[in-house]
């Protein structure tokens, strides 16, 4: 087997101690608590992952792991994503369910929520229900309404009507981490009750942003910058140069479009909060990012970006045919692939998947199906493919293709019987009443440890799924429930052409 070389381009070590110090440092400015919100995601940050290969997707929870003794954390979720059924796209789980597995994670690293801060309250039920299912099992929740008056008027937020009508969360320690699901769950406003809340008792607090995209100190047009650009496209975020900052110390540095619009509003706050003491100049000021310091292989950086952008682009394209997002993300994307000089094709799974099939219609018994290839690049840089027939889908074809070539099993011996797969699909098909028999993923993972069970040859190619995280797959087509959600489970990084497999409307 060909020896893998891992790219590193993000030195963790070097960051976790440049990241730590800044935050301690950043607390000496005030004499009371620091409240920190935290932007991106606290755990399983993938995109940092993708476009900083090197960077651990945990490191901001060890981080605080490494603070624990100085930290509280509070959870905020704003109530229209709870009401809306909003869905994070890399674990297909709602919001208020990533809420939930999020106080679990934290748990297991040793680390409590002190509170969770339901904001934009307004009586819905579903978050009055998910209030009380908190409560059940001992979580404090507040419920915090819209701020009166933002953004324009300062006097009535800067009020008893504004920030003051919002319940004080009592916290222990002084660095207190402000988290939530997603962007826009209300972590600022969060942020800037509390510290209403601690200048009305005398206690001169302060605040700052945790935020690791855009990179402020790396060029502007930056692949870095630009994929956070194509991360967010259905947000309209713009990497700008900080004019406040600029104009203060005649110096570049990047920043994007709504910290930039909201900063001359936020200053107005922090000003009548603190009776005219700002430490703040800029936007760029108030965050405490130190990745840019951490990158150690620009050359590698730039490329995984660049496939980064590639990837955003296919999932926006199938978002925007599955209704859930317009054009206007898929077309921003283009112009940045434009500015690049790169093409969908640039990533190398793509093509090979496409030629995995002929393209032509395949007629079963039960529903007619578009004929569907599937590509892995494995991390030593080779290309396997797989296609659907009648007894599995093209992801699980792909998968089981996969580990028969990592541990070195030749094409002719099966995994799994073929009498085996007929009875699931007529189990399927004439017991279930299910119109597609063959097996995805799912299932066929689950038919492959029966047979490890029984099967040497079986168990030691299950011991290989291991080794497809992280791997990149393309499907030339939408997945099935069942192979989503069983490549999701294998860490791959997957992309689909936006063809659906069959004419059918319900894929199960």
């Amino acid at each position: 087997m060909t020896k893998i070389i891992k790219k590193v381009g993000f030195d963790n070590n070097k960051y976790l101690q440049e990241q730590s110090e800044a935050i301690l440092e950043r607390i000496n400015m005030f004499e009371g608590k620091l409240y920190l919100e935290f932007g991106g995601k606290l755990l399983y940050d993938y995109h940092a992952a993708r476009v900083l290969p090197g960077y651990d997707p945990n490191i901001k929870v060890k981080l605080l792991k490494k603070l624990k003794n100085k930290i509280d954390i509070i959870l905020c979720i704003y109530a229209g994503d709870i009401e809306k059924g909003r869905i994070r796209g890399d674990f297909g789980i709602t919001y208020d369910v990533d809420a939930l597995k999020l106080i679990d994670d934290l748990r297991s690293y040793g680390l409590d929520v002190m509170a969770v801060v339901i904001t934009r309250f307004n009586n819905q039920p579903q978050v009055i229900n998910f209030k009380k299912k908190l409560e059940a099992r001992n979580i404090k929740v507040y419920l915090h309404s819209a701020t009166k008056g933002y953004p324009t008027d300062v006097d009535t937020i800067v009020s008893e009507e504004g920030y003051g009508k919002n319940s004080y969360i009592k916290t222990k320690n002084r660095i207190i981490v402000v988290t939530g699901p997603g962007p826009g769950s209300g972590k600022l406003a969060t942020c800037l009750s509390q510290f209403y809340h601690d200048y009305k008792k005398g206690i001169e607090s302060g605040y700052a942003k945790f935020e690791t995209f855009p990179i402020w100190n790396i060029p502007l047009k930056h692949p870095v910058n630009l994929a956070y650009e194509a991360a967010t496209a259905d947000l309209g975020d713009i990497n700008l140069i900080d004019p406040f900052h600029l104009k203060a110390y005649k110096k570049t540095a990047v920043n994007y479009n709504r910290d930039i619009e909201v900063f001359p509003v936020l200053r107005s706050i922090l000003s009548k909060i603190t009776e005219g003491h700002l430490p703040y100049k800029s936007p760029t000021d108030m965050g405490v990012s130190r990745a840019g310091f951490a990158i150690v292989d620009d050359k590698i950086v730039k490329e995984a970006s660049k496939q980064e952008v590639i990837r955003r682009y296919f999932r926006h394209k199938y978002e925007n045919i599955l209704g859930i997002s317009d054009e206007k993300p898929v077309e921003k994307i283009m112009l940045l692939m434009e500015e690049l000089d790169i093409k969908p094709e640039d990533r190398k799974a793509v093509i090979p998947a496409r030629h995995a099939v002929s393209g032509v219609r395949r007629k079963t018994k039960t529903v007619p199906q578009i004929s569907c290839g599937a590509a892995i690049e494995l991390k030593n840089g080779k290309i396997i493919t797989g296609k659907n027939s009648s007894l599995m889908s093209a992801s699980a074809s792909l998968v089981l293709n996969t580990i028969k070539v990592l541990a070195r099993i030749p094409d002719k011996i099966h995994l799994l019987s073929p009498n085996v797969l007929k009875n699931i699909a007529n189990l399927k098909k004439d017991i279930l009443g299910l119109k597609l028999d063959n097996l995805d993923l799912q299932e066929t993972l689950i038919t492959l440890s029966i047979s490890a069970a029984t099967n040497p040859t079986a168990e030691t190619a299950m011991e290989k799924l291991k080794e497809l995280s992280g791997c990149e797959v393309h499907l030339t087509h939408i997945p099935r429930p069942g192979d989503e959600m069983g490549l999701r489970r294998l860490k791959v990084n997957l992309t689909t052409d936006s063809i659906f497999p069959t004419n059918n409307l319900y894929m199960l």
